[in-house]
């Protein structure tokens, strides 16, 4: 193994711009070229050839957060083990920030994992645990890692919360660049996961200057060299999910903690629409049948028509959504979780609820979708593995901390990663103290 070293506000939409709508246009918001020769209109773009369920089905060298541009978390090809056991495990994630953790993510080949943490370093392991090369970076003066990287053709592609996003070689550790976070306009932090089409990587940035209301923007940046190529300043909030891409509709989308989906047309990257809901959207956005699945703080998971923003329908839990909805787009389900401890299946077409599970604690990351279970993570500090069809937990494996990645199937094996056990950070009379780090594991059939 090798050790190498790198040198949410509450805020909505409608109160910003109503406050300080030309302060907004006077600091930068609002889209723009940076560069003159960037074609945004990729004339050979034909989403008519492209299946419905998988982003790159002839290019085995790319993989991403939620297994694709639509981010459904949709494995139709995993198959969960009757009961599991720990393999292996490592130490990774120390910091006691409440966003969801970084998920392990398998290359392309399935020879390395690469493990993120929020201590601000990168690992890369054999998938049987083997330690390969672990690299620190800029965010470990932060709050580290909270994306998950993006693999294309052998170059690895993380945002940190420095604001700066990097590439590295995954067979080395070397690192291939890095654009600061003074060329991304001093951005404070990039929490989201890379999205990546024909060269060109998007990523969220967030920002928080003291004479403006927390903002984020979107960027378009070249895969090959990390330049920035276009923005869009136009988001309110210091946006965390991940941007989706769903090029059957050519819409590209995010949210973000002022409460409001935005949406882009696809490739051209003009605005499309916006939909405002009451509360902060956190949770990474899937794409389905010409559809956007959204969850929100204010208590709603909401059905968005990809076109023009309309809304479909709405199902109330009654308490905040923030985790990453998974569906089966074979069978037309969405499978989402709530801080009121449950995990829920939807009908995709109707929003009517099919069953509903008590996980013993808060679901704040993903859910996970194989052929025929749910895998997801809960504030008790277990993973899940529900039957798909009715719900019934299967088994649970109990970890350190609170279970906030995706849990990522891979050949035998699961992997995923917990908060550490921290006490005293969300009570300010109590001093903050890590008590055991949190750690990535590997599961395998007992």
């Amino acid at each position: 193994m090798s050790d190498r070293s790198d040198g949410g506000s509450g805020l909505t939409r409608r109160g910003a711009l109503a406050s300080l709508g030309a302060l907004a246009v006077g600091s930068g918001a609002g889209w723009a070229h940076l560069r003159s020769d960037y074609d945004r209109t990729q004339a050979d773009f034909d989403p008519a050839l492209l299946p419905y369920d998988e982003t790159y089905p002839d290019d085995d060298g790319i993989t991403m957060f939620r297994q694709g541009l639509r981010r459904l978390g949709y494995y139709p090809d995993a198959v969960v083990a009757e009961r599991v056991e720990i393999e292996w495990s490592m130490p990774v994630n120390g910091i006691g920030h409440t966003a969801a953790k970084s998920s392990p993510r398998p290359t392309p080949d399935g020879e390395t994992v690469l493990i993120p943490s929020d201590t601000g370093m990168l690992h890369a392991v054999r998938p049987d645990g083997e330690r390969l090369w672990s690299v620190e970076t800029g965010a470990s003066r932060g709050l580290g890692f909270h994306g998950t990287p993006l693999v294309v053709d052998g170059t690895a592609y993380i945002g940190g919360y420095d604001g700066s996003v990097y590439a590295y070689d995954v067979e080395t550790g070397r690192r291939v660049w890095k654009t600061s976070n003074w060329r991304l306009d001093a951005a404070v932090a990039i929490g989201s996961s890379p999205a990546y089409w024909d060269g060109i990587i998007y990523v969220v940035a967030e920002y928080n200057f003291p004479w403006e209301p927390p903002s984020g923007k979107m960027w378009a940046l070249d895969a090959a060299t990390g330049q920035p190529l276009w923005k869009d300043g136009r988001l309110w909030g210091m946006p965390h999910p991940s941007t989706s891409i769903d090029p059957a509709t050519e819409r590209m989308l995010t949210g973000s903690n002022d409460g409001v989906c935005y949406a882009w047309e696809f490739p051209s990257l003009d605005p499309a629409w916006e939909f405002q809901t009451d509360g902060e959207i956190k949770g990474t956005i899937p794409t389905y049948e010409g559809h956007a699945f959204v969850g929100s703080w204010d208590g709603h998971f909401y059905c968005l028509d990809l076109r023009d923003g309309t809304e479909k329908w709405s199902f109330e839990t009654g308490r905040v959504i923030m985790s990453n909805p998974g569906i089966d787009p074979d069978a037309g389900v969405v499978y989402m979780g709530s801080d009121d401890n449950r995990v829920y299946a939807l009908d995709t077409e109707t929003g009517e609820e099919l069953w509903s599970t008590n996980v013993g604690g808060t679901v704040l990351g993903s859910l996970t979708v194989t052929s025929g279970t749910i895998l997801v993570g809960s504030y008790d500090t277990h993973l899940y593995a529900l039957d798909k069809t009715t719900g019934e937990v299967r088994w649970r494996v109990e970890g350190i901390g609170h279970v906030t990645s995706e849990a990522v199937p891979h050949g035998d094996r699961i992997f995923f990663a917990e908060r550490g056990d921290i006490s005293g950070y969300w009570d300010s009379d109590e001093p903050e103290t890590l008590h055991e780090r949190g750690r990535a594991y590997s599961l395998v059939r007992r």
